[in-house]
């Protein structure tokens, strides 16, 4: 299976999506051979003050104008986006609505689920953190999240991937969900972190190198010390020492209620990270 129908997740409130960020998640739908629907929704805010607060703060007014805010921002950001797709040939299109914020979460995760994939640019706000959490966890699909910088912005073509690798369910399930990417890559490194956790299994690292390469997958398996760091964070310092394009791993969480509890290196990972980043649950 190609990734054909990729799906790209804008903010429009409080801050807009970087045009930077656009553009290189249009060029990674150009280099899969992808057609890419933008999802940039406008916020919604709530009534709230009472009399007193509006008589002294115009609480309605502040409201409204956070509105337009966001509505102008969701503009721009559709322009810029069908500007950048044109430009460089790629098929595209949009998809219109608005939204309170306590609603961003589902509603993006619902249209996720009707994509191959759904590239999710974090910066460092914290909604969209909320919103990829929602994603990775509640889609199905896998998801791309990208960062506000990459400590390697050359390439889009995914040419150099890391695979965080430790034999668990999550780790196969990315690995599977990202086997249209590591065959067209140049480059795969398996990477085990040891020294974190006992590994639960009787196999070898060599044991999936030989499954992949049934699928024309040529990787070369690492194996790194966490040397006292937290597994995401030595996963994170390896992938930039190594100038990967694209970080390939398992997410990990459990659920309690109706939220997920991530694990450690998925927490890592998402509040920093340090380029495109796979993720699958």
């Amino acid at each position: 299976m190609a990734f054909k129908d990729v799906l790209l997740q804008l903010s429009s409130y409080p801050e807009a999506t970087p045009a930077k960020a656009i553009d290189q998640a249009v060029r990674i739908a150009e280099n899969l051979g992808a057609h890419i629907s933008a999802l940039a929704l406008e916020i919604e805010m709530p009534n709230a003050g009472n009399a007193l607060a509006n008589a002294m703060l115009d609480i309605k007014g502040m409201i409204a104008a956070e509105r337009r805010k966001s509505s102008a921002n969701a503009r721009q950001l559709i322009k810029t986006f069908d500007d950048i797709a044109t430009q460089r040939g790629v098929g595209h299109d949009h998809i219109p609505g608005a939204c309170q914020s306590s609603q961003l979460a589902a509603i993006v995760t619902a249209q996720a689920r009707m994509h191959d994939i759904t590239i999710i640019p974090v910066g460092d706000q914290p909604q969209q953190l909320y919103v990829a959490e929602s994603v990775i966890f509640g889609s199905g699909r896998p998801t791309m999240i990208l960062p506000e910088a990459s400590a390697n912005e050359s390439s889009t073509s995914f040419g150099s991937i890391g695979v965080a690798w430790d034999f668990s369910r999550p780790a196969a399930r990315a690995i599977a969900d990202a086997m249209p990417i590591l065959r067209r890559a140049k480059s795969v490194q398996i990477l085990t972190i040891t020294q974190d956790k006992v590994m639960d299994t009787k196999h070898t690292g060599a044991d999936l190198a030989r499954h992949l390469a049934w699928h024309g997958i040529e990787v070369v398996l690492k194996e790194k010390s966490a040397a006292g760091r937290p597994i995401g964070q030595a996963l994170a310092d390896y992938a930039v020492s190594e100038q990967f394009d694209l970080l390939v791993m398992g997410a990990y969480g459990h659920s309690r209620m109706r939220d997920f509890i991530l694990g450690g290196a998925t927490t890592t990972i998402l509040d920093n990270p340090p380029l495109p980043v796979l993720l699958s649950h």
